[in-house]
Formats: C-alpha cells, structure tokens, sequence
C-alpha cells in the first residue's frame, strides 16, 4: 500500500511550500499532473507514486525540520522527474506551472530548471 495521496500531497505542500521552495515544489506538481496523463506509462507511475510517498512521508532521510531537511526530499523528486521526462507532456508541464502560480510570486523561469 502507498502513503501517496493527492489530499496528504496538498496537505504537505500547503504547510512547507515556502521552505521548501519553487524547484521542490514544481518538481512535486509535476509527477502529481503526470500521474493523471493517460499517455504515461504504468512503469513511470510507480515511480511518481513512490517520489510523492516520500517526499510527504513525516519522517525520511533528512526529517524536514532539520536544516537542510528538504534536500532528499528534491533530491527524490528530480531524479523521479529525470526518469519519466520524456512522458512529460507540455499540458503536465502547463498544469504545473498554473498550480505553482497560484502559491508563488514573481516566478524567477530559472527556478523552473531542475536538471
């Protein structure tokens, strides 16, 4: 059974979005958009599904409320993004971005650049 949920995914992200920054966030949305495409293959599901448990598991590697706590968290969700790129679609990449917008200000187009 998965810790994944999109409620507990939107949970975590409203409580840390704004430690845990831009890259980390949009890393995040971009796997949870990519779970609902259809075009996306089983096989990289599994692997968003498991980046998502991760990152909104309470206590990982680095527990979030340690200084750097964050870091395999973004670690685990861009090496989960790098995986499944190219099933990336450009709609994923706009529903990420539309959502991102909605909890940042004035996006810097370089915080959108994961790898």
């Amino acid at each position: 059974m998965s810790y994944f949920s999109p409620e507990k995914l939107f949970s975590k992200i409203s409580d840390v979005a704004k430690k845990a920054g831009v890259k980390v966030i949009y890393a995040a949305l971009l796997l949870y958009y990519a779970m609902f495409d259809k075009e996306v293959p089983m096989s990289d599901k599994a692997i968003v599904v498991g980046a998502l448990g991760y990152f909104i598991l309470p206590l990982d590697f680095i527990p979030d409320f340690l200084p750097g706590g964050f870091v395999d968290d973004a670690g685990a969700l861009v090496l989960a993004v790098k995986n499944i790129w190219s099933n990336i679609s450009a709609n994923t990449h706009r529903q990420a971005k539309a959502k991102l917008n909605e909890w940042f200000d004035n996006i810097n187009p370089s915080d959108l650049q994961l790898f």
